[in-house]
């Protein structure tokens, strides 16, 4: 399993979040929601800093990450992270 995050996607997350130079963001399964990988859960999205990392990714000087006990949410699957210009904001993408 890979994280991989664009560009466009990061900056996104750096406004929206107003995060700084060595900020963290979380990804996390949460109750709820659609996903293309696990029935009845979606993606929830914090700051916090990381306490075991399962897979990660930094850019613009930003963390992103998934904890060990999370990567199940992933089921084997890479993990990107787009900008789609359309609805301007980041969109989940799933590839085994």
């Amino acid at each position: 399993m890979n994280m991989h995050i664009e560009e466009e996607a990061a900056n996104w997350y750096k406004e929206e979040f107003d995060l700084k130079e060595g900020d963290s963001l979380r990804f996390f399964p949460r109750l709820g929601g659609c996903s293309d990988v696990q029935k009845g859960f979606s993606l929830g999205v914090g700051i916090e800093k990381p306490s075991d990392i399962g897979v990660k990714e930094t850019k613009n000087d930003i963390l992103f990450f998934l904890e060990q006990k999370d990567l199940w949410y992933l089921d084997d699957h890479d993990f990107q992270i787009q900008f789609d210009s359309d609805i301007h904001e980041p969109v989940f993408i799933f590839n085994k």
